[in-house]
């Protein structure tokens, strides 16, 4: 269990404090809009209302104590570089800040950021690449060009093992894991046999899995 401040509570900063609470961790929200303070008040461990990027207020949270800061604004980037700023300053261990740009990012990074995050960026990717193909169920980018995605096997693939069809060689994948209705087997070996409806985790170049299963990447 990790304790994180999250400054900001748009859509961005709501959802991140209201899962991170499902997942058990202390989370105290902050913003300087009392209603939005109001809103997430079921989902976090605490929460107060005040201005961030005031260094006194700021210092009070007793940030260094947190194992993680998110900075959530994505409205006014001036206060998300000053509060990012500030938190470094003021000794905090990790900083994470939310960025639209590249430009954004790079000052963010200079200023204090530990890591960047781009929400909209990353939805985008996610919802092309999902709806690209028939088979694609859901991905996790694990850089710019690699990905973990999880697939319906196809029709083609129905009755053969993983020796038969050879993903490995032709194509550079590797099959982490496999679900045949509610059974996920992780021991994964060259006799395991796939069926259609069968769903695989893949991981791999997100190029080489677009030519495995047929994806088209259309340029814009």
């Amino acid at each position: 269990m990790k304790s994180v401040l999250i400054i900001g509570l748009g859509r961005f900063g709501r959802h991140t404090a209201k899962k991170l609470y499902e997942l058990r961790h202390d989370v105290m929200a902050i913003d300087k809009d009392d209603a939005l303070v109001d809103v997430v008040l079921p989902y976090v461990t605490n929460a107060q209302i005040g201005d961030a990027t005031n260094e006194e207020f700021l210092s009070s949270l007793g940030v260094r104590n947190f194992d993680v800061c998110i900075v959530a604004i994505g409205d006014d980037f001036q206060s998300s570089l000053e509060i990012t700023s500030l938190l470094k300053e003021l000794g905090a261990q990790k900083v994470i800040s939310r960025a639209a740009r590249d430009v954004q990012a790079k000052f963010l990074l200079q200023n204090g950021a530990d890591q960047v995050v781009y929400p909209e960026k990353q939805l985008a990717n996610w919802t092309a690449i999902k709806h690209s193909g028939d088979h694609i169920v859901d991905f996790i980018d694990i850089d710019d060009s690699h990905a973990i995605f999880e697939v319906e096997v196809p029709k083609s693939w129905d009755g053969k093992t993983l020796e038969e069809l050879d993903i490995r060689h032709k194509y550079n994948l590797n099959i982490m894991a496999f679900k045949h209705g509610r059974t996920m087997t992780v021991n994964i070996d060259s006799n395991t046999r796939f069926s259609e409806g069968d769903i695989i985790l893949v991981i791999g170049e997100i190029k080489d899995v677009q030519q495995c299963f047929h994806i088209k990447s259309k340029k814009v």
